[in-house]
């Protein structure tokens, strides 16, 4: 048996598959970001995610989390995997390493992720051989719900969202100033908290001053960091669950700003079953 884990700021989804690659069972937990979200946030996440599946002695546990910044974060851990996981192997990867090997497999090409954050690179195939840094939530990340939702946010506590988007954020979320500081600046994933704010956002993208908001954010995107690829030979894959609900959107906008999309995936766990299972 293997454990497959993808997660992300929000949530972690986690599948059991056999020798075969039939999905033997499956379970979603709270997300986990080794970068912005504490390390006993994330290891409690483990131990949840590893003990729900029985604690079996297993073939592979191959674990792909956003926040992995540096080498040493990754050591770090996939220290803690291995502690707490009874098994063969154990992987541990980037969130941008599942999106490529989900959608190129073992391909070439440009791979974006469109989430609660974002990141791009291309991958040969094997690995990724170029990328553009991401930032995360607080220095980048364009394009993400996250990202979304702090614009949403800084013109909100200063009076800049018109009043019938304003009132209806109010009357649906905490919308004191105290209470919206609480969240961004004390909660385990802020940008888990940001990012959660995106469905409301997008009910209101007939208003002009939304729709310019979510547009600017894709074309920040766009011109930060897929026009540094090179999208006029590669189409850009794209992975994730905020670009799956703004297909229309986004793919308009690729199309006004000259890149050609590939393969459109919600999430890439899918493709990392079939991955794993060649």
């Amino acid at each position: 048996m293997k454990i497959i884990v993808e997660s992300g700021a929000t949530k972690s989804d986690w599948r059991l598959i056999s020798g075969s690659g039939e999905q033997v069972e499956r379970k979603l937990l709270g997300g986990i970001n080794v970068s912005t979200a504490s390390m006993s946030h994330n290891i409690d996440t483990l131990r949840k995610g590893l003990a729900a599946f029985g604690g079996e002695r297993l073939d592979g546990v191959y674990f792909y989390t956003a926040g992995i910044v540096t080498p040493e974060v990754r050591s770090l851990f996939e220290a803690e995997v291995r502690s707490a996981a009874d098994a063969g192997e154990v992987d541990v990867q980037t969130d941008l390493v599942a999106a490529a090997r989900a959608v190129c497999g073992r391909e070439s090409g440009i791979v974006a992720i469109i989430g609660t954050g974002s990141n791009t690179c291309f991958y040969d195939g094997a690995q990724v051989s170029q990328k553009v840094r991401s930032g995360g939530y607080i220095i980048g990340d364009e394009g993400g719900g996250a990202v979304l939702g702090k614009l949403f946010l800084a013109d909100f506590i200063k009076g800049l969202v018109p009043d019938e988007v304003a009132a209806d954020f109010a009357a649906k979320f905490d919308a004191s100033y105290a209470g919206i500081v609480e969240k961004v600046y004390r909660s385990d994933s802020p940008a888990g908290f940001l990012g959660s704010l995106a469905p409301f956002i997008l009910s209101h993208y007939g208003n002009p001053y939304v729709k310019a908001l979510v547009d600017g954010n894709f074309r920040s995107f766009i011109d930060r960091a897929l026009k540094s690829y090179d999208t006029a030979r590669y189409p850009v894959g794209v992975v994730g669950g905020f670009a799956w609900a703004c297909n229309d959107i986004f793919t308009r906008i690729c199309r006004e700003e000259g890149v050609r999309l590939g393969s459109f995936l919600p999430e890439p766990i899918e493709g990392l079953i079939r991955y794993h299972s060649l």
